[in-house]
């Protein structure tokens, strides 16, 4: 009987170092949520500051890929050298 007494003693014991484990889990958690905002996933005001995307017109799009065919061109025509 005196086995079983000290084994509850130390689940007891583990119980309570456990608690208090999962008190500074919980503090540690709660502090990051107030860093990070709500629920810890990035609000939509996290943007603020940010301009929105800009879209590109499709002449845009082709100067563009024009302008990088003609690098890769004057590339190629270096290594042909």
């Amino acid at each position: 009987m005196a086995n079983l007494t000290a084994v509850m003693k130390q689940l007891r014991s583990e119980r309570d170092r456990a608690a208090r484990e999962l008190d500074r889990l919980d503090a540690a958690i709660s502090a990051l949520d107030r860093v990070a905002g709500s629920n810890g996933r990035r609000s939509a005001g996290g943007r603020r500051g940010r301009r929105p995307r800009r879209t590109m017109s499709a002449a845009a799009r082709a100067r563009i890929a024009a302008a990088q065919r003609a690098r890769w061109a004057k590339v190629k025509q270096q290594k042909a050298k």
